[in-house]
């Protein structure tokens, strides 16, 4: 009976969320003609088309290396499987309802086809917190410069502090969750909770592979603000670096709320909100530019969709 209202609440969720995600996209074209966002997009992108796909090629390859690099344990797996199970992992993100699902999908996988679930699982949530904090250094690196070429609300960066400092206590809970007891009653109950938090304190031994894991982090993150920049200038927008990083930053934090198809609608009304309510760029410029930054996802997402034919057939 719990399993079936359990069930039940899942779907109103995803149902609720779907919503969201139609009754955005319904409401910014109601607002922006589609034909005028169309009217943008020419055979002169393709240079920048190019090298967003390129770029998203590299995002793939530095998580892979991320990836294996906090693989600390275990026996030695190739570089290639990495990469093969990062894909996959970009394939069920374009089809879970939210943008966790498919890490949650990888790492699960892997961990089950090479026996070290629990390290698997710790590698991945400690990749995805590093990779919102290097996002979060260069959003405050690049605010005071921002700030003085346009009047951002200070609303939008209580938010990012907010959300910033949540990321630092939850890595901070992850490395010492060892630290903290958990009643039997749950550990009884939940066996898997003691093997990640003993696969997530270990991580304190392995310095070094944090500090990397940081590094490789911070490149995936000025390649992602690159794929932004080379989306804006594929439509003629030529926009500054900073406001491009802070805006680029508080549109992934927004769109990362549960209200919605993994940001889907969310993202578009927000990317508007910004470049165009505060910037003063025509609408159909930035949704015609934000809609091209769904290329290199689907780009990412059919290489995951060969893997799992590949291993299908096997």
């Amino acid at each position: 009976m719990a399993t079936h209202k359990t069930g039940i609440r899942l779907f109103a969720k995803r149902f609720i969320q779907l919503l969201v995600s139609v009754g955005g996209f319904i409401y910014i074209f109601h607002k922006i003609p589609l034909s005028e966002v169309i009217e943008k997009w020419n055979t002169g992108m393709t240079p920048w088309i190019i090298a967003m796909l390129v770029a998203a090629t590299l995002v793939m390859a530095i998580q892979a290396n991320r990836w294996k690099g906090l693989s600390v344990q275990g026996p030695k797996i190739p570089f290639k499987t990495y990469y093969a199970y990062t894909a996959m992992g970009y394939f069920f993100n374009n089809l879970l309802p939210t943008g966790f699902g498919g890490d949650a999908v990888k790492s699960l996988a892997f961990g089950k086809n090479f026996n070290q679930t629990s390290q698997s699982v710790s590698a991945v949530l400690l990749a995805r917190i590093q990779g919102l904090l290097a996002m979060f250094l260069c959003f405050f690196i690049a605010l005071p410069f921002a700030l003085s070429k346009a009047d951002i609300p200070l609303s939008y960066t209580l938010i990012m502090t907010g959300a910033s400092l949540a990321c630092i206590i939850l890595i901070l809970l992850c490395l010492f969750s060892d630290k903290f007891p958990i009643p039997q009653f749950i550990s009884n109950r939940l066996t898997f909770i003691a093997k990640l938090q003993s696969s997530l304190s270990i991580y304190r031994k392995h310095k070094k592979q944090l500090f990397l894991s940081a590094l490789d982090s911070l490149w995936l993150q000025l390649l992602t603000l690159f794929i932004a920049y080379a989306y804006f200038r594929a439509v003629g927008v030529d926009i500054d670096i900073s406001i491009l990083v802070v805006f680029t930053s508080i549109t992934t934090v927004i769109s990362m709320l549960p209200i919605s198809l993994n940001g889907i609608g969310v993202r578009e009304g927000t990317q508007v909100a910004l470049f165009t309510g505060i910037l003063g760029i025509p609408a159909p410029l930035v949704l015609a530019a934000g809609l091209l930054g769904y290329v290199p996802l689907l780009f990412q997402a059919a290489q995951g969709a060969v893997v799992l034919l590949v291993g299908t057939k096997k």
